[in-house]
């Protein structure tokens, strides 16, 4: 019998968690403790279904713009995950990276989240990525500016130019590409998110809400992937 194919790498669009507290008459950022308390769960059924990789859309660039009682709220959340995690992620043999441009992050949760980087590279389980104050345009000028300068050192020829001297760049220089996004919520749309890593991934649209999302939608994501013809430039994956 031929072995089911799973993504080594599942990249998440964490959406509805706003639409899931409205559903139930609560505030909206009960939707966000609600959809935080989900990442655990979902990491945990991704590694033992044979994922190795799970990046997760935490905060995106554009999300500055929602009320700052919302965006303190987010971050509050944030600085309680980071410290649950600093405890959970040697039980779960976890490693956490975040990507994004942590510049505008207040220093002591940059602090905290550069500790649990530090703390959790030795662990070989799940690799898990949370972007944050992220943006796929942001980062691929991030990278192209780093470019320039090799150039203007004389370092590279524009001739020359590779898209692997634009990856190393990348803030998930050393990661594999997703082979698989899933949404939740129903909305069919990348909002910005690893435009550069997601080019041949397969998308996966479920309307069920972020906090809602368990073992069967994840099972019925896979199940999705597993049946998907997977071509590049004409030709089979095999």
């Amino acid at each position: 019998m031929e072995e089911k194919k799973v993504p080594k790498h599942i990249a998440f669009i964490l959406d509805g968690n706003g639409r899931w507290a409205k559903k139930r008459f609560l505030p909206r950022n009960a939707g966000h403790a609600a959809g935080s308390k989900n990442v655990e769960k979902v990491c945990e059924l991704a590694w033992n279904k044979g994922v190795k990789y799970v990046t997760m859309y935490a905060f995106s660039t554009e999300n500055w713009s929602r009320p700052d009682s919302e965006v303190d709220a987010l971050m509050n959340l944030l600085h309680v995950y980071v410290q649950d995690c600093m405890k959970k992620c040697k039980k779960n043999n976890m490693r956490v990276r975040f990507i994004g441009d942590l510049s505008k992050i207040k220093p002591d949760l940059v602090a905290e989240i550069r500790e649990l980087e530090e703390t959790s590279k030795i662990y070989t389980g799940l690799n898990l990525q949370i972007a944050l104050n992220y943006g796929g345009r942001d980062e691929i000028i991030r990278a192209v500016r780093k470019v320039c300068a090799e150039v203007k050192e004389g370092d590279l020829n524009p001739e020359d130019l590779k898209e692997a001297d634009i990856e190393k760049y990348l803030d998930t220089a050393d990661i594999p590409d997703p082979d698989l996004m899933i949404r939740t919520s129903g909305e069919q749309r990348l909002s910005n998110y690893l435009l550069w890593q997601l080019a041949y991934a397969e998308f996966y649209f479920t309307d069920v809400f972020w906090p809602d999302f368990g073992e069967k939608d994840l099972d019925l994501a896979l199940e999705y992937y597993a049946n998907r013809d997977r071509r590049f430039g004409g030709l089979k994956n095999v």
